[in-house]
């Protein structure tokens, strides 16, 4: 990352946090179950993530990749053969104290190992466990293997994202898994929230595939309500108008300007009163319907002044509007500098390595990073110890190849 969009997280002390004090075992693989820990970890809860031996995840190129530095912050690391009798066994020691248990398997993988809610709750009816998966944990899909694109077709989404007549398109990001990942955090939270009145945990779960309906919002509902299909309308709003990516001088920006108010306002501080005399124009829906002329004519507008002269122009006028960015016109934006929404994190080749930090701000408290990406198994010894593992049983599992690291 270049320096000057450097951002260092301040030191903070682990149990200061409001989720200090919770253990979290971390089975999660991909992206999905490693964004709901990560909201964990940065908050505070004691993650020990689990790998078998010899594991690499592989995402971002390499266990020291920009993405594994980014999803697995603030962890410890066990390396531990939940498939080796007794490394199972000392996962259930384990699972017996944690509070909550975070996987993404498939749904007969967790139980062929062992390692699922049923298992684990007999053992241990405060836990709360929380799952991921592709398409649901019941139903006719609940075996199948499902990554973030395949849920943005199934669930609609591509199918009204990008232009008009150019096919489905995803979207730019991992949105369903990032989207699953917030849900299931929520889900532990009020999960926790509850164990405090009963004294029993939850099994918490959600798919990327509810995430993705869940994330269709008014596009659901108009279909539901209305039976209305949305098809693409590429940066256009779906159903307002104006609201879109217009041309300046120098690089596109964003107007929001549809509602009867801001409609009004742009017209005169584009000087085109004349616009408000048209009768087409005169609705939200008789300007969407005429979308093709309307765009036009304010393209031929705003295309004769820079993009800063056009945001502080409308933004003087109370209309919403801003640039369109590349990530590192992202970073260096003076908002996005004072929000200090970088961390740095150890990285053992880079001595440090940006990440974004958590987006959630609390009152009285500043997370940071308080440790780096583990080692494969780095922590094993430690956490088995704390778990009241002798040093013989430890190294008997370690002979048994039961650990690792």
């Amino acid at each position: 990352m270049p320096d000057d969009v450097r951002a260092d997280a301040l030191p903070v002390q682990q149990d200061t946090l409001p989720l200090a004090g919770l253990r979290v075992l971390d089975l999660t693989l991909a992206r999905a179950g490693p964004t709901c820990v990560r909201h964990l970890a940065d908050w505070g809860a004691d993650i020990i993530r689990v790998e078998p031996p010899g594991a690499n995840d592989g995402l971002g190129g390499a266990r020291d990749g920009f993405d594994f530095t980014n999803l697995h912050r603030n962890k410890r690391g066990i390396s531990l053969d939940l498939k080796n009798p007794e490394g199972h066994a000392a996962f259930l020691r384990l699972a017996d104290t944690a509070d909550i248990v975070v996987e993404n398997m498939r749904m007969q993988v967790k139980h062929r190992l062992k390692v699922d809610y049923e298992t684990l709750s007999a053992r241990n009816p405060r836990l709360i466990y929380a799952s991921i998966s592709g398409f649901g944990q019941t139903g006719p899909y609940s075996t199948r293997g499902g990554v973030d694109q395949i849920a943005q077709g199934m669930g609609g989404l591509m199918t009204i994202t990008g232009e008009p007549g150019r096919g489905p398109m995803r979207v730019g990001i991992p949105i369903n898994d990032l989207t699953a990942g917030n849900l299931l955090a929520m889900g532990v939270m009020m999960a926790l929230y509850e164990r405090e009145k009963t004294g029993r945990g939850r099994y918490v779960s959600t798919s990327l595939l509810e995430a993705e309906v869940f994330m269709l919002d008014f596009q659901a509902t108009r279909f539901l309500q209305k039976g209305e299909v949305a098809g693409q309308a590429g940066n256009d709003h779906p159903v307002n108008s104006p609201m879109g990516v217009f041309p300046s001088t120098d690089k596109p920006i964003n107007i929001a300007a549809s509602s009867p108010k801001l409609w009004e306002v742009f017209c005169r501080a584009a000087g085109r009163e004349d616009w408000l005399e048209k009768p087409e124009w005169k609705t939200v829906e008789g300007r969407t319907r005429d979308r093709p002329a309307l765009n036009a004519a304010i393209a031929e507008v705003t295309r004769q002044k820079p993009s800063e002269y056009w945001i502080a122009k409308l933004e003087e006028a109370g209309i919403p509007c801003g640039p369109i960015n590349n990530i590192k016109e992202v970073f260096e934006d003076p908002q996005v500098r004072h929000l200090d929404m970088v961390w740095q994190i150890p990285h053992a080749k880079l001595g440090q390595a940006g990440v974004v930090r958590t987006p959630i701000n609390v009152s009285g408290h500043s997370p940071g990073i308080r440790m780096g990406v583990p080692a494969l198994g780095e922590h094993s010894e430690e956490i088995l110890a704390e778990a009241g593992f002798t040093a013989a049983e430890i190294a008997a599992l370690r002979e048994k190849k039961a650990i690792g690291g």
